[in-house]
């Protein structure tokens, strides 16, 4: 019996030690958490942030790249300076700067780095590298910083700079840290995901002092960080450069696409900055400058201006007439009946109206085509008609955003029977003489200098385009472009209808509304004057509006252009239009006359007009310009105010009215 027991004590002990043996087994071989938790004191998991991908124009030159620069870490516990005065003015940074900044740092923690001073350029280091010996506790780390050679696009590119609190909050799927450089706005941020490249991961030995003790298992967790894909445009920056020279002095746009595949040649926004302002470590400050600039130059007017089309929109008004069958080619309108006056002697065909820019004609177009339907009743002939109008015009792309590839596009305004409806308290209370102003490119209508290239670019398509884009591939020429920027577009419009349009055009240049010396030889340029009214002076100086395309029978370029408070667009605006089109198929400048008298020109506002309100000016006597309303007419709604940003300030153009050429 006692025997029995004995071995039962001994299996027992046997039993408890196999236990033991077995979980420390499991510990020490099998579960690897507690060595894990120890690695974290030993082991130092370093991010490697790649280089951003470079921004290429059509031809491969450079338009955005990486400079080498350095970001000067400071752990606090470590710092010895001996004079801070000194060492003040060896960063060129004030007493209350560095107290601030040590004062972040410490807050973060006593005992690991965090960023002092970032983006020291190369000179900057070596100025200071051989006495940051002195300076304990300081550490460079080797960055990169955008650098713009071109010195232009800055309001399409956009900029880099650190990530917001709110952005970085509003993550869906977490990647940016604090700290982490992201694109904002234009480009940088429409291809951020492309551009910023794949993070790689290092892990590194350290002692318990910090002290990095080489590579953890010799790399073989290691993950190398991928380099962002090159961006390549459709910008020629020759081009581009040349159109920002002729638009010095001005504001306003140019915009020039070509024609065949929708892709963007020139993007002016006028006034603008150098890009490179935006890319140093003196952001902050270069920003509030720009932002308290009177002239916005932040504003990307390609896309965010919004102003009436004027004269332009006549374009569409023949174009949509045709293909309703309510005008032909050969039809004849006079000036009698029409409460819009002009410049021209009238009795002219669709062809002379184009040319000439003739008002009365296309108020008679309007008219016809808003009462083609037949119907009796007033009010509801408005109304059907203006619908099948806004359902015809909407098919240009107007009214609506283009989906071009950045961030902030506004859709203008193409006013809508409901629009009119609310306005006048019901569909009975409005009729054609409340909307007439419509039929030259005045009154509700908002169109940007994008909408306009894209109508040049149908135009010359005779019939179709391509959404306007900036990406021509990645990498690659046609690599990587989204499916949205290779698909046709049609207007509904027969390509016959188009052809008498075009003569009109071509007329317009030749022996038109165009200054004489905007005809350039060699380049058969087409192309549409418009005056959009700025009541903001008095209409003393509308705003200056061009768009067109060359050579006439094989179109490679398209172009729009606005240029504010320059009077007739005949004149400013043509001209840039006419030369940006000669650099660009030619490769040179012949038309030196009208360069110089271009580059001379001067369309500035004066600041005070921009930050003081202006009295509202006493209508002259003279209405040869103005439509006259019937008497029996209700009061014209306000129509949309055009703006440029988000948040809205006011453009120069906050009328109704007739337009010129």
């Amino acid at each position: 019996m006692l025997e029995n027991r004995k071995w039962v004590i001994i299996g027992i002990f046997c039993l408890v030690g196999l236990t033991y043996l077995a979980r420390l087994f499991y510990l020490q071989v099998i579960d690897d958490t507690y060595s894990l938790g120890a690695s974290k004191n030993s082991i130092k998991r370093v991010v490697e942030i790649p280089y951003r991908g470079q921004i290429y124009d059509r031809n491969n030159k450079l338009i955005v790249y990486n400079t080498p620069v350095y970001d000067l870490y400071v752990t606090p516990k470590k710092v010895r300076i001996p004079d801070t005065a000194a060492f003040c003015r060896m960063m060129e940074i004030t007493l209350s700067d560095f107290d601030s900044i040590m004062g972040i740092a410490k807050n973060y923690s006593p005992v690991k780095p965090s960023l002092f001073l970032r983006q020291l350029s190369k000179e900057d280091f070596a100025r200071i590298q051989d006495a940051l010996v002195d300076y304990r506790g300081f550490e460079p780390v080797i960055s990169s910083m955008r650098t713009y050679p071109a010195h232009t696009m800055a309001n399409a590119l956009g900029y880099v700079s650190e990530i917001s609190k709110k952005k970085l909050e509003e993550q869906d799927i977490p990647y940016y840290r604090q700290g982490d450089y992201v694109g904002h706005n234009g480009l940088e941020e429409q291809y951020e995901e492309q551009l910023r490249g794949k993070r790689g991961v290092k892990f590194m030995m350290q002692n318990v002092r910090g002290v990095n003790k080489g590579s953890w298992k010799n790399g073989a967790y290691d993950t190398a960080a991928v380099a962002g894909q090159n961006l390549i445009t459709g910008i020629d920056v020759e081009v581009q450069r040349y159109a920002d020279s002729l638009m010095m002095n001005k504001v306003g746009a140019v915009v020039a696409v070509e024609p065949s595949t929708g892709e963007i040649l020139v993007s002016v926004s006028a006034p603008t900055y150098d890009p490179n302002m935006l890319s140093s470590r003196f952001f902050s400050k270069n920003y509030r400058a720009l932002i308290k600039n009177p002239y916005k130059p932040l504003i990307n007017r390609p896309i965010m201006a919004s102003y009436r089309p004027g004269s332009t929109f006549k374009l569409i008004q023949a174009l949509i007439a045709q293909q309703q069958g309510s005008l032909f080619p050969n039809t004849v309108y006079g000036h009698g009946g029409s409460p819009m006056r002009c410049h021209c002697h009238g009795g002219n065909n669709l062809r002379g109206a184009v040319q000439y820019s003739c008002n009365p004609y296309f108020y008679n177009v309007f008219r016809k085509f808003i009462y083609h339907n037949g119907n009796s009743n007033t009010f509801r002939a408005s109304a059907v008609g203006l619908q099948q109008w806004h359902d015809m015009v909407e098919k240009f792309g107007i009214g609506q955003k283009l989906g071009i590839d950045l961030p902030s596009e506004l859709k203008g305004n193409l006013p809508t029977v409901s629009y009119y409806d609310k306005v006048y308290h019901g569909e009975l209370r409005w009729k054609f003489s409340n909307v007439y102003s419509l039929s030259i490119g005045e009154g509700e209508l908002l169109i940007s200098p994008l909408k306009l290239v894209n109508l040049a670019a149908t135009i010359a398509n005779r019939g179709w385009y391509i959404t306007p884009h900036y990406i021509k591939g990645f990498n690659k020429p046609c690599v990587g472009v989204p499916a949205e920027y290779l698909e046709r577009h049609e207007t509904g419009i027969d390509y016959k209808y188009y052809l008498p349009v075009i003569d009109g055009m071509r007329g317009a240049v030749a022996n038109g509304t165009v200054t004489a010396l905007a005809n350039i030889p060699g380049i058969d340029l087409c192309g549409k004057t418009g005056t959009s009214q700025n009541a903001k002076f008095g209409h003393k100086f509308d705003h200056s509006i061009f768009i067109g395309f060359a050579p006439m029978n094989d179109p490679k370029i398209a172009v729009a252009v606005f240029v504010e408070n320059a009077g007739w667009g005949g004149v400013a605006a043509a001209s840039v239009a006419a030369l940006v089109a000669e650099r660009y198929l030619k490769r040179k400048t012949e038309a030196k006359k009208l360069e110089e008298k271009v580059l001379a020109s001067n369309y500035m506002p004066p600041i005070s007009s921009l930050t003081k309100p202006k009295p509202t000016p006493t209508p002259k006597k003279d209405t040869a310009q103005k439509p006259v309303a019937p008497k029996s007419q209700s009061p014209k709604p306000e129509a949309p105010k055009p703006y440029m940003t988000s948040t809205k300030p006011k453009s120069a153009t906050t009328t109704t009215g007739v337009s010129g050429n």
